[in-house]
C-alpha cells in the first residue's frame, strides 16, 4: 500500500469514534500491538529529542526500503508511534521524505493532543523524515 492509501484506510477507522475518548482509546489499543522494540536500540542514538515521554525509533533498510522499529514509555505515545510507523515504514525513504502526513489532522490528533505532546509528535515526524532524507541515496526512484 502506499502512503496515501495507508493514511486514508486510519482515516476510515477513525471516522468510526464518535468522540475523543474513544479516539484515545484506540490509540493506547494501536500502541499495545506494536512490534517488540529491540532492547540493543534503546539508547540514547535512537531517543526523539523533543518528546516529553521517551520516544526511541530505530531505522534500517529492508529489500530497498525503509523499516522503522519504535517504542516509548508512555502508552498512548507509543499508540501515536505505532500510527506514524504504519503510514511510513516499509516505504521508500524517498517517498517518507516527500510525504504529506494529512491522516494528523483528519483524525483530529493534533486537537487531542497537550502542546507539548504536540511538539513531541513534531519531533517524531521531523526524525521520521531526517531519517528519510539520510536515505534517498539508496533509494531508487520508481
Amino acid at each position: 500500500m502506499t502512503i496515501q492509501e495507508i493514511q486514508d484506510e486510519i482515516i476510515d477507522e477513525f471516522a468510526l469514534f464518535d468522540n475523543k475518548e474513544d479516539r484515545y482509546g484506540y490509540i493506547i489499543e494501536l500502541g499495545k500491538k506494536l512490534a517488540p522494540y529491540p532492547e540493543a536500540y534503546r539508547t540514547d542514538d535512537f531517543l526523539i529529542k523533543g518528546c516529553q515521554s521517551k520516544v526511541w525509533i530505530k531505522p534500517e533498510i529492508q529489500n530497498g526500503n525503509l523499516v522503522f522499529y519504535g517504542d516509548s514509555d508512555s502508552t498512548l505515545v507509543k499508540g501515536i508511534v505505532s500510527l506514524l510507523l504504519r503510514v511510513l515504514s516499509g516505504q521508500p525513504a524517498r517517498e517518507i521524505a516527500a510525504a504529506d502526513l494529512y491522516f494528523i489532522d483528519r483524525i483530529g490528533m493534533r486537537q487531542m493532543l497537550s502542546m507539548n505532546r504536540s511538539n513531541g509528535l513534531a519531533a517524531m515526524v521531523k526524525q521520521l523524515k531526517l531519517y528519510a532524507l539520510a536515505y534517498t541515496s539508496t533509494d531508487t526512484p520508481n
